[in-house]
């Protein structure tokens, strides 16, 4: 009898249904420990959902230019109010999300994915760490939107460039970081016995070091995609980033600038919603972080 409960509680838990059931528990006492997470993922599901479906959240078009109805205050018809040429605001506020979370997102996970290779192959081969360092060094030697409005005035403006252009000047700090894991981790014994069975440096740095990086990693890629967030808005307020005609947080608040007095809702809304998009990523940031942290997590 008693191996017949063996049995069937690990068929139970090789199951997908018993795992979900064994996980829920663990994953709602994370999340009571650790609210950040469950406000900041609540809060950006909110304004990722609402920028996907915008579409059925407003009828109107948020390129369609109406001068009748320029300036107008918010109102049963215009919640957010309309712009100088008569735009809904409130139709380009929903929309514009889109862009910033797709190049937030991008950013993120290219910068990641780059960095990742390159600290990894800066951190355990000694002959090419001071290298990629000081070229690493060299690219954070510039101010990052400096060195990003420089690479859009060499390649254009669009959504693509901007990706490409925040990618360059945010992956060194991603190097920096999975470097100075894996300078603590190749010496480590389990890197040292796999390395004495013979094992490859291509096979010891995805199978032993790498896993090792995740969570740094994680922690890091939430605030890339908070700065990348900030930074599109900025090229866009400047200007250089998304093409005008595409709603944008940024170019919203660029081109309402102008009308800051006579009209503060062309530039509070759209500021609004990236100061709660960038505050809800650095929630769920700092969350990820109190639970992948060993240290902090022995405080609490």
């Amino acid at each position: 009898m008693q191996a017949q409960r063996d049995q069937a509680r690990v068929v139970g838990l090789a199951h997908p249904l018993g795992r979900t059931r064994r996980l829920l528990p663990i994953v709602g006492g994370v999340l009571r420990r650790n609210p950040n997470i469950l406000v900041g993922l609540a809060v950006l599901l909110v304004m990722a959902t609402a920028s996907l479906f915008a579409p059925f959240l407003t009828p109107l078009d948020p390129v369609k230019t109406n001068p009748e109805d320029r300036l107008h205050p918010p109102s049963a018809t215009y919640w957010f109010g309309t712009d100088h040429v008569g735009r809904d605001v409130y139709a380009r506020t929903v929309y514009g999300g889109r862009i910033s979370l797709v190049v937030g997102l991008a950013v993120s996970a290219t910068a990641t994915v780059i960095g990742s290779v390159i600290g990894l192959i800066a951190g355990y081969y000694r002959m090419a760490d001071n290298i990629i360092m000081r070229f690493m060094d060299g690219i954070m030697a510039f101010p990052a939107l400096l060195l990003a409005l420089a690479l859009i005035a060499l390649l254009g403006a669009s959504m693509t460039n901007v990706i490409i252009a925040l990618s360059v000047v945010t992956t060194p700090t991603v190097v920096r970081v999975v470097r100075a894991s894996v300078l603590s981790l190749r010496e480590q014994d389990f890197v040292q016995a796999a390395r004495a069975l013979g094992a490859s440096a291509p096979r010891i740095l995805a199978l032993h070091v790498f896993p090792n990086t995740v969570a740094p990693l994680l922690v890091q890629g939430t605030y890339i995609f908070a700065v990348a967030v900030l930074n599109e808005a900025s090229l866009s307020f400047l200007g250089a980033g998304t093409p005008p005609v595409i709603p944008s947080w940024g170019n919203m608040m660029g081109q309402g600038r102008l009308y800051v007095q006579t009209a503060v809702w062309i530039i509070f809304f759209p500021g609004l919603f990236l100061a709660l998009t960038v505050l809800a990523i650095n929630m769920l940031g700092d969350g990820l972080r109190d639970i992948l942290d060993p240290k902090v997590a022995r405080r609490k």
